[in-house]
Formats: structure tokens, C-alpha cells, sequence
């Protein structure tokens, strides 16, 4: 490892360690004040999903915080309200969750493979916007991240999950079909973005090529849209070249991977 990259790991350690501290404040502050805090991660296959959920939850309770992240449609979830088998996973009071993709498989690997109906897909599209308007007026803080990687980078991460002994369990036969639906990945994306961006729980886009950079930059900005008691020292506002709010323009300003 050359000095170049010890000094940067050891910046973003550093970095990292401020913003968790922050984060464990938050999360005392969600607990004394009965907050029900979800933040939906989001992004095509190898977008770092897994690592920044592990890195907001590294050092809070494990107690009132958790990460969820399903698998497949049973034949009973495919019987039921397509929400349903969600709800039993939704933040108590006090608790922070984090879903490692969410009800938006419908819309993401679930449009594109073919694993629903137009009417299905629909159907969904008219009622996540209702449903989620109905858990922010219960009380539910909804915070939602798009993470976007380029063709490029999602192909070397792929690769080195077949090569790596230690990382091949998350090598999924729809992974080994992800770089063949680019293209259609990019257009289930924008329009999920397009129709599911609300006021009650909008779309925040991160471009996510680098994984430490996003991994720290999500939680600066979570941090940066949540008021607790003691905040202000958590350092850094996060970057708004890599971390922003979806906006209609930026799918014509090449600003979103295409």
C-alpha cells in the first residue's frame, strides 16, 4: 500500500468515526423521543447496498436498530397485498431500520425479469406513493437512497464476487444477468424515480462508484436531515456533487448514469 493510501484510508477512518458518533447520538435521540426512523436503500446489483447498511449500524443499539432484507416472493407473499409481508419489519418506536432493497424490488429486478405483471407493476406504482404518505402520517420518517454505479464498476465488482471465496454468496443467478439489463435497469430506474419521488418520502440519488466516499456521504446527509439534541459536530456537510435530491432535469443532464 503506497503513503498516498494509507493517509486516505486513515482520513476516511477518521471521518467515519465523527459521523458514527454522531449517528449513535441520533439514534439515542430516536430512542428517548420514540422516533420511528426507515431508510430504504436502493441500487442496481454491487451498488454497496450491504456495506452502508453495515456502516450505519456498526456502533447503534442492536436492540432498537436493524437491517432487513428479504428474499424472494413465496407463494403466500404472491396470495397477499404485495405490502404486507413488509409491514411486520416496519420501525417500532424508538427503533431505526434499514431496508437493504425494499417494496421497490417491483419496480427494479422484478420489472425487468419479468417477475410480475404490467398490472402488478401498475398497480404498485399508483399505491407506494399513498402507502408511504400513510406511514409518514403515522409517524414514520422515510429516507430513501438511490445508489447509482457505472456499467463499469458494476462489472469489477461482480467479478470479484465470483472470485472471491468470501464474497460468492452473493453471487445470485439474476447478479450473473444484471450487466446484459443494463439498458433496461437504467429505464426501470428512471421511471421509478419519475413516479415514486414524493414530498412525503422523495428519492436522494448517490453516486456510488466509490464506496467509501458514499458510504460517508450517506451518513452525513442523514444526519444532515434529522434534528436531535447535541447535533452540529458530526464535521463535514455531505458533498452535493454526490449526494443529492432527484429532481425530473437530471435524467436529460447526464447526470444520472445511463
Amino acid at each position: 500500500m503506497t503513503e498516498n493510501n494509507t493517509s486516505e484510508n486513515d482520513a476516511y477512518r477518521k471521518a467515519l468515526h465523527k459521523a458514527q458518533v454522531e449517528l449513535a447520538k441520533f439514534h439515542k435521540h430516536v430512542i428517548e423521543n420514540d422516533r420511528k426512523i426507515l431508510v430504504i436503500l436502493e441500487g442496481r446489483d454491487a451498488a454497496g447496498k450491504d456495506g452502508t447498511a453495515k456502516r450505519i449500524t456498526e456502533h447503534l443499539s442492536p436492540r432498537e436498530s436493524r437491517i432487513v432484507a428479504l428474499g424472494k416472493l413465496s407463494d403466500q407473499d404472491r396470495r397477499s397485498w404485495y405490502f404486507q409481508r413488509y409491514v411486520p419489519h416496519l420501525p417500532s418506536s424508538g427503533e431505526i431500520v434499514i431496508f437493504n432493497r425494499s417494496w421497490y424490488n417491483r419496480a427494479g429486478v422484478e420489472r425487468v425479469m419479468g417477475f410480475c405483471t404490467n398490472e402488478e407493476y401498475e398497480q404498485f406504482v399508483h399505491a407506494v406513493p399513498i402507502y408511504e404518505q400513510l406511514l409518514v402520517h403515522c409517524g414514520v420518517t422515510i429516507i430513501k437512497y438511490y445508489l447509482d454505479i457505472s456499467r463499469d464498476e458494476q462489472e469489477r465488482r461482480l467479478k470479484r464476487r465470483r472470485e472471491d471465496p468470501l464474497r460468492q454468496w452473493k453471487i445470485s443467478p439474476v447478479d450473473e444477468k444484471a450487466l446484459s439489463h443494463w439498458k433496461d435497469y437504467s429505464q426501470a430506474r428512471n421511471e421509478m424515480l419519475l413516479r415514486t419521488h414524493s414530498v412525503f418520502a422523495p428519492w436522494t440519488l448517490v453516486k456510488a462508484d466509490d464506496k467509501k466516499s458514499a458510504r460517508l456521504n450517506i451518513i452525513r446527509d442523514l444526519l444532515s436531515r434529522c434534528e436531535y439534541a447535541g447535533k452540529g459536530g458530526h464535521g463535514e456537510f455531505p458533498d452535493p456533487n454526490q449526494v443529492f435530491l432527484f429532481d425530473e432535469l437530471l435524467l436529460t443532464k447526464g447526470v444520472i448514469i445511463s
